[in-house]
């Protein structure tokens, strides 16, 4: 919106400083810094407003005995950072640009998700929200509506991201060399399962104090990277081009929306720390995971995903095998108990062992992730 309101102006001499606005990496750290101001601002007055509200965590009873301690903890602190989150990218991004518009409002949808199951676990003072089936029902929605104009609508979308988007982009091989096409309808499933995946994979890493707002961070910041290299252009001359992926010139102003969740998150981590004074909840972690999801897609890079966000997809993988094998075996387990960063605290793990030992897997599947930028 400022960008929208105020960049116009600087054909007036008198205002030519606003020039700057045109520069993404400026609007940046502007994104960054509202998101963080209003998150650092708001969050005493938020967390005293859940309290009086007993707006609590409720703690599974078969879970880690150290957990025990934090029922009754304020939960839903994520409303406040969707909010920063939103604020901050409406203010600084281009709001002519629809790529932008698509990860906002795969956020806030999933935020609504979110917060609908998080008030259903609240009112029922239980673990249980809203059903599973509903919730998939409903993120699945979203993820189709959203990817179905993306891979097969015209109209408001740019040029750029028309001409390569049943394109799949793969890690390490070249994206002009390589021209792997996908059918449309199959490119619609394939990119609502990535946005609905990484949801719902955050969603269960969202289980320690910090533990899922560290990787997020991570995550964020990579994509804006790899979302600036795909609009960037030297002379004429794009970096894309060069680098061999996908170029999407649009896409340059979703490391607006990135700069946005890092800030937010900055904020939010400051209190959700261990120990935690907040949980975001629901309606933070399947909010920020689909929007995740989204720049995964938005950007081309739904398999560097599987690697980028390799926290998140142990974490899923490990529900899913707990489940299965439980089945299948009559009741035995594989792991002490999932999502797997349980496993490590049943093995007597501190809790902020298990925390930053997975921020630095993170950092270091984002440095492997940058890297096949010129391994190609």
């Amino acid at each position: 919106m400022i960008y929208y309101l105020l960049y116009p102006l600087h054909t007036n001499p008198q205002l030519g400083f606003l020039n700057v606005l045109r520069y993404v990496p400026f609007r940046v750290l502007c994104a960054t810094m509202t998101a963080m101001l209003l998150t650092f601002g708001l969050y005493p007055w938020f967390i005293r407003s859940l309290q009086r509200k007993q707006i609590g965590q409720v703690v599974r009873k078969e879970g880690p005995e150290s957990h025990f301690s934090k029922a009754g903890t304020p939960t839903m602190g994520g409303a406040l950072m969707l909010l920063a989150l939103v604020t901050a990218t409406v203010l600084w991004a281009d709001p002519a640009n629809p790529l932008v518009w698509v990860v906002t409002a795969v956020t806030a949808a999933y935020g609504v998700v979110g917060y609908i199951d998080d008030a259903a676990k609240v009112q029922k003072k239980s673990t249980g929200g809203l059903a599973g089936r509903y919730k998939l029902l409903l993120q699945f929605g979203v993820a189709f509506l959203v990817c179905g104009w993306l891979f097969m609508g015209e109209q408001g979308l740019p040029a750029d991201w028309i001409a390569v988007r049943w394109r799949l982009s793969v890690p390490f091989l070249a994206f002009s060399k390589y021209p792997i096409e996908l059918p449309p309808w199959l490119y619609v499933g394939f990119a609502a399962f990535v946005i609905v995946g990484t949801s719902n994979a955050v969603n269960l890493t969202d289980g320690l104090d910090g533990l899922a707002i560290g990787p997020v961070m991570v995550n964020a910041g990579t994509y804006a990277i790899l979302a600036y290299l795909a609009g960037l252009s030297f002379f004429g001359n794009n970096v894309a081009d060069y680098l061999h992926i996908p170029h999407v010139e649009s896409a340059s102003e979703l490391a607006i929306f990135c700069a946005s969740v890092i800030g937010c998150g900055f904020g939010f981590l400051w209190y959700n720390t261990y120990p935690a004074q907040v949980f975001m909840g629901d309606v933070g972690s399947l909010a920020l995971g689909g929007g995740l999801g989204a720049l995964a897609v938005t950007t081309k890079n739904e398999l560097l995903s599987i690697l980028l966000g390799g926290i998140f997809v142990v974490e899923a993988v490990s529900v899913i095998i707990q489940v299965g094998y439980f089945k299948v075996s009559g009741g035995k387990r594989i792991f002490l108990m999932a999502p797997i960063h349980h496993h490590f605290e049943k093995k007597g793990w501190p809790e902020p062992r298990v925390i930053v030992r997975f921020w630095i897997i993170s950092i270091m599947l984002a440095v492997a992730s940058l890297a096949t930028l010129k391994l190609r």
